[in-house]
């Protein structure tokens, strides 16, 4: 699979600089961290899962979550394991390439129940995702997807979910983290990623945010995901890819301040339609947390809606032009450091201090591919929507 696959190779050329690279389940971890992108939630109750999945991966998803926690009804938890045993037996007879698919799960024992009952179609799944992560339960967790490992013979990886009271309440924020710490540490090479439960974090002082807000305009949000960043997001070898906060969609909700996408881009790439078809899907929203997410140290988000997915995936790519100063930067002949001037001649690039930034440019590259110079998001949006 790859970002934007599900485009024709023809329009891809005329979008892509750089394109993005293919990866699977097999993939090295930090390529799949990398590539995550959108993560697409779904209760693990819906009666037509294997379906879903296979269209949503025509659709440009390649990674889903399926729910047995917050998004179904606790009586429904039983059905929905067998649900899963089945579309996973189906998703396996089809032999048809399928997004990289992880469980949410509850509980630690439902990992190696799990895996055991999924017998050959395991293969299939990429792991699981651990919510209300904390030392002591994340360890329990932990222990359970290694076992589950051992038993099956297949990689599992793990996905925590930040999203516990103790995290979110200050006076236990640090030990908390710590804690989270030691613990993924411990198991680095089975952490994917870290997801935010920015839900939970609102639900515990009942808060809710609106569409024309961001995570990052709700204050105790956006410090505890500075926090979370900062001990757990470094860029010195320590850190996990973590990644941006669900988008709750509100559509029919009606506005009350105006829309904040500039009319420029879209009068440049004569697309003002699109303009107006994201605005009245509240979607404005979402692309200034995207970029929020990536300028605070996130890379992809959680989805619980298709119509977020293409968005996620559009301001992923990496400009042409951020991806010239990437490389200007690492060039090995500036190892001793120094500043520059941009090829665009419009910043200072400054090698060392720049170096971290650079480096994670160029794995978000990797993946997601380098626009053209004279290609936006606009353009991609608007390419992949047209398929």
């Amino acid at each position: 699979m790859r970002h934007f696959g599900h485009i024709s190779p023809v329009v891809r050329q005329s979008l892509f600089f750089k394109e993005p690279c293919e990866f699977n389940a097999a993939s090295q971890p930090h390529l799949l961290a990398a590539a995550l992108g959108a993560t697409l939630y779904s209760p693990a109750t819906r009666p037509h899962l294997a379906d879903d999945v296979i269209k949503q991966a025509d659709r440009g998803v390649v990674s889903m979550v399926l729910c047995l926690e917050d998004s179904i009804d606790d009586s429904e938890v039983v059905g929905a394991e067998a649900n899963l045993v089945r579309q996973f037996a189906d998703i396996a007879a089809r032999g048809t390439e399928a997004p990289l698919l992880f469980i949410r799960v509850r509980e630690p024992g439902q990992i190696t129940d799990l895996v055991d009952r999924l017998g050959e179609s395991a293969r299939w799944l990429s792991g699981f995702v651990l919510p209300k992560f904390t030392e002591e339960r994340g360890a329990l967790f932990l222990e359970a997807l290694a076992e589950a490992e051992a038993a099956s013979g297949h990689r599992l990886f793990a996905m925590p979910v930040l999203e516990s009271p103790e995290l979110l309440h200050l006076e236990s924020r640090g030990e908390t983290l710590r804690g989270i710490a030691r613990t993924v540490d411990k198991h680095r090479e089975r952490v994917l990623a870290l997801r935010l439960g920015v839900t939970d974090f609102c639900s515990a002082y009942g808060l809710r945010r609106s569409p024309e807000m961001t995570a990052y305009d709700v204050q105790i949000v956006g410090s505890v995901i500075g926090d979370v960043v900062n001990v757990l997001g470094r860029a010195d070898g320590t850190g996990f890819t973590i990644t941006g906060p669900v988008w709750e969609y509100f559509r029919l909700q009606e506005r009350m301040f105006k829309p904040q996408l500039r009319r420029s881009p879209f009068t440049a790439g004569a697309a003002d339609e699109l303009r107006t078809a994201l605005i009245e899907h509240d979607l404005d929203g979402l692309l200034r947390e995207i970029e929020l997410d990536r300028a605070n140290g996130l890379l992809g988000k959680t989805c619980i809606h298709p119509s977020h997915v293409l968005p996620v995936h559009a301001l992923s790519v990496v400009s042409h032009e951020e991806y010239s100063d990437a490389q200007d930067i690492l060039r090995p002949e500036r190892e001793g450091g120094g500043v520059l001037r941009s090829a665009y001649t419009n910043k200072m690039n400054e090698v060392k201090p720049h170096r971290a930034w650079a480096e994670r440019t160029l794995r978000r590259a990797e993946v997601f591919g380098v626009a053209r110079e004279d290609v936006g998001f606009v353009e991609l949006l608007a390419a992949g929507l047209a398929n």
